[in-house]
């Protein structure tokens, strides 16, 4: 014999229906098959929403309850054709019982506990009833047996206690001599033992379909649900959430207790003294396998079983040195909230007896707080106790497995994750089975909780790495095209899932939650909302995200104060702006400082070198120990071009528009050519070599003349350019006629930093710089006569690009 239970959905539609008849018809071929079946899906809110205005005296209690009829007369027209009038007729007599109940509610205003039970018992017998007539339309042997008659109780209204032993009777004594092949029976519902209808309360279905299979000791009970059986996490949270096809009966009560919504845990109890299997299945996908519950005997391969959450939480905390060595205080104060009939989901004391912190749901909060204060008056009042302390809007988030108590470093695996991805932590409870370890966080964390927490447990050590973009122009753009190009080879090599969730330009700015398409994103883009720095940063923020990266491929001084509000918000920060790590020594420090409190990376690799590992080498220097000396760089891939390129065949202006054109200066070429780019790029490097300096105290000698240095707009210094170009012949002469190489070098010598144009003999390691390279010498305590060289392209849209990558693969790898 087989015990199936189907759910609201599994009967919230004609099509749905179907797939229940299909699966008892195919069941019933070789056993007997019992199905118990609830309330159709929303059917018990509106039973209760009618209830409720009858007793306020409104009469629109009549539209609700039309509205249930319309619903279940609409199913049987879908579903059955031969005898639906005389089939109508039985469920619209069923539906004037509920009308007069509803009417009499409305006379004498009033809804006990004891007519709720009677109202909210309507759903089940309605849905049941169209099942079984349906299978009998179909020729199945279908039997319809009212559960009220099996299944007895105390009188405790809307939450009955069932009576097990005349229970287990009844229904061993009704199946033992049924010959019908298929038993229908309506969940939920139960009499007392006085013969008053009463209701099982929250999972009362999951309930009595567990009550007959401990009864008849079935071989396994099936629960049939929307879903395809318990999943790692929820589904509909976590997309890659999956099935778990094996889990024991103390893991699926942990998991069902916060929030795994397919199984009511008290509804396991009967089968699990029994250890009768559970068998959670999908009505819409039945041939999926499902989740298993049985014995501890199942051997899985994991570290933990799942990810489980409860929403909407208060936590109350009581302090106080009144609490201090005080016998029977713990019972006191449980005492008062059991007295008030208010649950507690978690507790946690501190080992100095100093306070104790209990979580509840949201809606007893008021009941809790007027509760405790009056049950601890005397010692509020004395100052020994505080008032009890809110903290609303809170979630518990539990990580499940029976298997946790053999491994060392979960709870740091746990909150080590969450803690990188900026999520507070109010509270952490773990139960001495070390089954469960559960924690309070904010509400709007839960989201981030849970995929971050399913990436570190189940995912194969995959890391998925959300990317916000701004500045999509040359150098942005060929970052994407990099992305979509590697984004198979990062997930196999790397094990890493880069989604670019939003872009930006000056002028419009896109975004996409679950990741957007690489080949379409322009178009997009053209089609998003209006560029804000603010309503980009707080689209990323509230996004909230784990492993969040904010990417500045933009030269804008606005975009580099941002920096700031992301770092704080534990949000990573690429940039190839080379701003924020030029301005005032005290923001520099202060990003960096930010950086390492929130636990964020802030990367600037391409500041010095665009795609070149300078800064990388620099760091890894100082981080061994070694001293730096001196450095030596032509850090300016675009001057490198310009001075390679003028001759005296050609014009100065030709060439650095050339530059500008093929990507290797700024937007604005006076930023290049006035020396600041490369002035900021030794700062920068002075200043991860610890020295404390800034902008002003790099010596800049400028080889442009006063007519250049005084454009005011980018234009005008072109036409500069062309005025003077026998300035600049006279500098290509001289250095030809000493057969030496113009390079603009950048020096640190001594805690002194300069930038200027030099003669650079034949010999030098400069001398032979060719295109854009840039080339830096790093003199040091262990390098002090051959210095130690990096070389390479210094500027251009692709390798810029590639170095933005690689900080980004650097975060992802963290």
């Amino acid at each position: 014999m087989k015990v199936l239970k189907f759910g609201g959905t599994s009967v919230g539609s004609a099509s749905h229906i179907n797939n229940v008849i299909s699966i008892l018809e195919e069941k019933s071929k070789k056993d007997k098959v019992i199905c118990v079946v609830s309330a159709i899906g929303g059917v018990t809110d509106l039973l209760q929403q009618s209830g409720l205005l009858a007793q306020q005296g409104d009469p629109a209690y009549l539209e609700v309850a039309r509205a249930i009829e319309e619903k279940h007369l609409q199913l049987l027209t879908e579903l059955i054709n031969e005898n639906a009038a005389e089939i109508k007729a039985a469920l619209k007599e069923q539906f004037q019982h509920l009308k007069n109940l509803l009417n009499g509610i409305y006379l004498i205003r009033e809804l006990s506990p004891k007519t709720t039970d009677k109202l909210l018992s309507f759903g089940e017998q309605l849905s049941s009833f169209i099942a079984t007539e349906t299978l009998n339309a179909r020729h199945s042997n279908a039997v319809l047996k009212n559960a009220q008659e099996l299944i007895v109780t105390d009188d405790s209204f809307t939450k009955a206690q069932v009576l097990l032993r005349q229970t287990h009777s009844n229904i061993a004594a009704y199946f033992k001599n049924a010959p019908q092949q298929i038993t229908i029976l309506p969940g939920f519902i139960a009499r007392s033992f006085n013969g008053e209808a009463t209701t099982l309360g929250r999972g009362g279905s999951d309930y009595t379909a567990a009550l007959i299979a401990a009864a008849l000791n079935a071989k396994e009970l099936e629960i049939w649900t929307d879903v395809s059986g318990m999943f790692t996490a929820n589904p509909k949270l976590v997309k890659q959430a999956y099935p778990i096809k094996n889990i024991n009966y103390q893991e699926a009560m942990e998991l069902s207790h916060f929030g795994a919504k397919v199984l009511y845990p008290p509804s396991i109890q009967p089968v699990l003294e029994l250890k009768i299997p559970i068998l959670i299945k999908n009505t819409l996908r039945p041939d999926e396998s499902g989740t298993r519950i049985s014995t501890p005997d199942v051997k899985e391969d994991r570290n933990a079983t799942g990810i489980s959450n409860i929403d909407h939480i208060t936590l109350l905390t009581l302090q106080g040195s009144g609490m201090v060595g005080i016998p029977g205080f713990s019972k006191k104060l449980f005492g008062r909230l059991a007295q008030d009939r208010i649950n507690i989901i978690l507790i946690t004391q501190a080992s100095s007896e100093h306070s104790i912190c209990i979580a509840i749901d949201q809606k007893d909060v008021q009941k809790a707080e007027n509760g405790i204060n009056e049950t601890f008056a005397y010692e509020i009042e004395r100052n020994q106790l505080d008032s009890v302390l809110i903290e609303e809007n809170l979630a518990i988030i539990a990580l499940v497995g029976s298997r946790m108590k053999h491994l060392q470093g979960m709870s740091g695996k746990m909150f080590g994750a969450l803690g990188k991805n900026n999520i507070n932590i109010r509270a952490i409870a773990q139960g001495a089975s070390e089954m469960n370890i559960s924690a309070v966080i904010d509400q709007k964390d839960v989201k981030k909780a849970l995929n971050t927490l399913h990436e570190r447990f189940f995912e194969g050590d995959h890391k998925q790495v959300n990317l916000f973009i701004a500045g999509v122009g040359n150098v942005g753009e060929k970052l994407l095209v990099q992305i979509k190009q590697q984004r198979k080879y990062l997930k196999e090599h790397l094990k890493l899932n880069l989604r670019v969730i939003g872009v930006s330009n000056s002028k419009k700015m896109y975004f996409k939650s679950d990741g957007m398409d690489l080949k379409t994103w322009k178009e997009e883009l053209k089609n998003g909302e209006i560029a804000r720095l603010d309503g980009f940063r707080k689209k990323a923020i509230d996004l909230n995200l784990r492993n969040s990266v904010f990417v500045d491929v933009t030269a804008s001084a606005a975009v580099s104060k941002e920096y700031i509000y992301y770092l704080k918000e534990s949000i990573a920060v690429v940039a190839c702006n080379k701003i924020a790590c030029s301005a005032a020594l005290e923001d520099y420090q202060q990003l960096k400082r930010y950086a390492l409190k929130y636990n964020a990376p802030f990367l600037f690799e391409t500041n010095v070198g665009a795609g070149l590992p300078i800064i990388d080498t620099l760091q890894n220097l100082m981080a061994s120990g070694d001293k730096i000396v001196s450095i030596q760089a032509v850090l300016s891939g675009s001057l490198n071009f310009i001075f390679n390129n003028f001759t005296d065949q050609t014009k100065f202006h030709d060439v650095v528009q050339q530059a500008q054109e093929q990507g290797y200066t700024e937007p604005d070429p006076r930023i290049d050519l006035s020396g600041v780019d490369v002035a900021r790029k030794i700062l920068i490097l002075a200043r991860e070599s610890g020295l404390a300096m800034n902008l002003e105290d790099v010596k800049n000698k400028t080889f442009l003349t006063d007519n250049n240095n005084a454009s005011d707009t980018v234009a005008d210094f072109y036409s500069t350019l062309i005025e003077d170009e026998p300035h600049f012949q006279s500098l290509y002469a001289s250095a030809k006629e000493k057969n030496v190489q113009l390079k603009y070098v950048a020096t640190l010598t001594e805690n002194v930093a300069s930038v200027g144009l030099q003669q650079i003999p034949i010999g030098h390691p400069f001398y032979n710089l060719k295109g854009s390279d840039n080339i830096v010498m790093f003199f040091t305590a262990r390098y002090p006569e051959q210095p130690l060289l990096v070389k390479g392209a210094g500027a251009g849209a692709d390798v810029t690009a590639s170095g933005l990558f690689a900080d980004i693969i650097r975060i992802g790898n963290n």
